[in-house]
């Protein structure tokens, strides 16, 4: 009982240094993701932003249903044509496009932790059916996404996000679904992604645009939003780069008082787009390589590093250390690192690549390595080493690393609290799962403390994940 607490309050340790402790010193705090708001203001009727020389006016919020809370920032207004700005930020010119389909799975919010994950899917039910926009109508055969070096802009799935605007003196203030969605990036990686609304006024050609970046998260099946700032500062780059847009004259930052949600600082872009043209743009993923060397380089290396400052003894320690090392312990290092990895490259493969599925089904098919396939292969390998806190570290630091990977990869720098804390719960559980699968663990039991608790700890984290409640 003694050593099996030992091993719990190790897989603690191990889960804050290299998980939590990292992330925290980087993480926005509570206020910077969930900034409080006046709760009689949802009750009254806003201050809307009025774009120059036009008589419609919007409010610089979306949300996700028909209420007027501070959620996501608008940060980027278009002066010009609807049919013009689609053209703009579209792939060359190529191909046509169709609305934008909305089987998906919804991003999170950019404010609050307890709006932070929603799981189902929003169909516009407005009855205001007269104030459709039609712009998206007019356009057909989709455009698929392909890598962002080829294809800058592409139609984009995305969760319903409600815009209020004012049509102007003969018109009624109504809420309103977008325009449309483009991204660049991948659904099942990382992507700048962007909702245009059309002004509500047919006379008035503008359109606002809220912009963010955003990866995907597997252990959660949710979008995570990273935030506006970086994303703005993209699409900003990419509207510099029009011939027809001279940046002395017609790009401007305008000041809307909507700072607070995430990174968002209250000031949005706004451009005058007097000409079509086409924007080449470039984005590209870095991935980091690990590489391996052999016991005797990395003793070298550690000997190096110190300077002699270690003892004999220190020495013996160490060497003993790696002596315990045992192939199942790389073999479970790779299997957890390609399957974390494996499914994220997998999703985005089979995104782009084959036609016919929906995210669903997409996410049907990948979830379950990591649900499933993660602790059951940890189980079947860790089931050949003999000593439980070798194992428990061997799997928790596996994951862990296969975490940070996985982020580096898709380009994640920041994290939310509640990601973190639900990451050093998995890293902790797994490792749970590999002690009670060893030897003197089975000793008298397979089904010891330490199996249990892990997996049980494994299901209630990650159930718990999908229905909300972390």
């Amino acid at each position: 009982m003694r050593r099996s607490l030992v091993i719990a309050l190790v897989l603690l340790a191990v889960a804050f240094l290299f998980v939590g402790g990292p992330s925290l010193l980087f993480s926005p705090s509570t206020d910077d993701i969930a900034p409080e708001t006046d709760a009689e203001a949802t009750h009254q009727e806003p201050e809307l932003v009025a774009v120059a020389d036009s008589e419609s006016q919007f409010w610089p919020y979306l949300n996700a249903r028909e209420a007027h809370e501070k959620r996501s920032p608008l940060n980027v207004i278009v002066r010009g044509d609807a049919d013009e700005v689609v053209q703009l930020l579209a792939a060359h010119g190529e191909g046509e496009w169709e609305e934008a389909d909305h089987d998906h799975f919804e991003a999170t919010d950019l404010v609050g932790v307890t709006d932070n994950e929603t799981a189902a899917t929003q169909h516009d039910e407005h009855g205001a059916d007269d104030h459709e926009n039609t712009t998206a109508d007019a356009l057909a055969d989709a455009v698929q996404p392909i890598s962002p070096t080829d294809i800058p802009w592409s139609n984009a799935d995305g969760a319903t996000r409600y815009a209020y605007v004012d049509p102007g003196p003969d018109g009624d203030r109504y809420w309103t679904t977008e325009t449309m969605q483009l991204e660049d990036g991948e659904y099942y990686g990382y992507r700048y992604h962007i909702r245009a609304y059309e002004s509500p006024n047919p006379d008035d050609q503008w359109i606002v645009m809220q912009t963010h970046s955003e990866h995907f998260d597997w252990f959660t099946l949710r979008h995570r939003v990273d935030g506006v700032e970086e994303a703005q500062t993209r699409l900003e780059r990419d509207l510099m780069a029009i011939p027809s847009v001279d940046m002395q004259e017609d790009i401007q930052r305008i000041y809307l008082g909507n700072e607070g949600p995430s990174d968002a600082n209250g000031w949005a872009t706004k451009v005058e787009v007097t000409a079509m043209a086409t924007v080449p743009l470039a984005l590209g993923l870095a991935a980091g390589r690990v590489n391996k060397g052999t016991r005797e380089r990395i003793l070298e290396r550690v000997d190096d590093a110190v300077g002699g400052a270690i003892t004999e003894t220190d020495r013996e320690r160490i060497q003993a250390a790696y002596d315990r090392l045992d192939a199942r312990h790389l073999i479970l290092a790779g299997t957890i690192m390609s399957i974390i990895l494996g499914v994220r490259i997998g999703g985005i493969a089979v995104d782009r690549t084959v036609d016919g599925l929906s995210v669903h089904m997409i996410a049907a098919m990948f979830y379950p390595f990591i649900a499933v396939g993660i602790p059951v292969a940890t189980y079947v390998i860790a089931s050949g080493l003999e000593r439980r806190l070798d194992a428990a570290m061997a799997a928790s630091l596996s994951l862990a690393g296969a975490i940070w990977l996985d982020y580096a990869l898709v380009g994640v720098d920041v994290l939310p609290i509640d990601v973190i804390v639900q990451r050093m719960l998995v890293v902790i559980a797994l490792g749970l799962i590999a002690a009670g699968a060893t030897g003197r663990a089975t000793r008298e039991s397979r089904f010891n403390s330490l199996l249990l608790v892990g997996v049980a700890m494994w299901l209630v984290v990650l159930v718990g994940t999908l229905l909300g409640y972390l």
